[in-house]
């Protein structure tokens, strides 16, 4: 088998469901390499990343459930928002989201400004400022926001989940002072 014809099985395989776990055997087996593998995972990993935005397209509107399901529901999940305090394992995480998105209502994005995206083949993140406007509270007013946000993904049975974001309103520099806690 021709090096051509090899890397275009080893993705082939990627595609058709064998994963990156198996990655490593197909380069036993001169299947091509790593790095010829990425743009597949790239655009995998992209694919997820706009079914992450149009879920966040929900959660503003106050609805958690697409927000869920791109999530990881595994015990190692971890979430910081602009709400609470961090949390730990899908049984807080869950939770925690389900009351965030009770927060905003009549949510629009007006776009994600990417600042960072680096993928592996077994995690991937975003460094990104959200920028949306929403009813938040109990407010009946729109309100802009802009949301520093740090999102890591894992490979999971194939598909790329959310395992941990933070995200809070810093984005401009700030005195040292604001750090002090009173």
């Amino acid at each position: 088998m021709n090096r051509g014809s090899a890397t275009a099985l080893a993705a082939a395989l990627l595609c058709l469901g064998f994963g990156v776990s198996n990655l490593a055997v197909a380069q036993q087996g001169n299947f091509g390499s790593a790095a010829e593998a990425m743009p597949m995972l790239e655009k995998k990993f992209d694919a997820a990343v706009e079914q992450y935005h149009l879920a966040a397209r929900e959660f503003v509107k106050g609805n958690p459930e697409p927000y869920k399901m791109v999530w990881s529901h595994r015990d190692d999940v971890t979430v910081g928002n602009p709400f609470g305090p961090f949390v730990r394992g899908w049984q807080q995480v869950a939770p925690t989201l389900e009351r965030a998105a009770s927060l905003y209502r009549d949510g629009e994005f007006a776009g994600w400004e990417r600042i960072a995206k680096y993928v592996t083949p077994e995690l991937a993140y975003l460094v990104e400022v959200d920028r949306l406007k929403a009813k938040i509270g109990g407010s009946a007013e729109f309100t802009p926001v802009a949301l520093r946000a740090t999102s890591v993904f894992r490979l999971e049975d194939n598909a790329w989940k959310l395992v941990h974001r933070h995200a809070d309103p810093i984005t401009a520099p700030r005195p040292a002072e604001s750090v002090i806690q009173k």
